[in-house]
């Protein structure tokens, strides 16, 4: 691992674990075991080493579901892999990957950085679901739905999961497994659900 990607994981672990606000650029330093100036140099600021590591994390994310949706043989049995993948991707990242609650366009955590610049990488998630509903919709596996607003709905429920997973105290048996059950029961139609 290089020494700038040994940053950007200490960084996602310390955003992670402490936000936005709680994060230093010493403790990421501290955690990569390299000079300060080193992090200054790859990363300019805080601010910018915040976004690169909620984008690099959505980036991964993306490669993640598209492989997993890749072979989908309707457009419900894609929606379903891109749910279950979204969720196992918080599960086997769930030290970094709270850096994404806190680097999203759905909190409230730093509402002065680029809200412009995050809701833009964002919406590279919410148009995938848009592809997987009209993959679906002309194929008769979803319901013929308002797209776009499917898409946040779709979103919402997945983040609300993940959320409720993360950042509150509750344990809920089978969350994720109910969460992608609910979605599909929602939007799929007898016919993706029982293909």
């Amino acid at each position: 691992m290089s020494k700038k990607e040994q940053i950007l994981l200490a960084a996602q672990e310390n955003f992670a674990r402490s936000g936005y606000a709680g994060t230093t650029m010493k403790m990421v330093a501290e955690q990569a075991g390299v000079a300060s100036g080193l992090v200054f140099h790859y990363f300019d600021n805080k601010e910018n080493l915040f976004m690169v590591a909620g984008s690099e994390l959505i980036d991964t994310m993306i490669l993640y579901i598209r492989d997993a949706i890749a072979d989908a043989a309707n457009g419900c049995e894609a929606l379903g892999s891109l749910v279950q993948a979204y969720l196992e991707f918080t599960i086997e990242n769930e030290k970094t990957f709270p850096t994404m609650i806190r680097c999203s366009p759905f909190s409230d955590d730093n509402p002065d950085l680029d809200r412009n610049k995050i809701g833009a990488k964002f919406r590279e998630l919410i148009d995938i679901i848009e592809e997987v509903l009209r993959q679906g919709m002309q194929d008769g596996s979803i319901a013929d739905l308002p797209v776009s607003q499917t898409a946040f709905i779709v979103y919402a429920n997945i983040l609300g999961a993940v959320r409720t997973k993360f950042l509150t105290p509750y344990e809920v048996p089978g969350l994720y497994a109910e969460a992608r059950n609910f979605i599909m029961r929602s939007v799929c139609t007898p016919k993706g659900l029982n293909p």
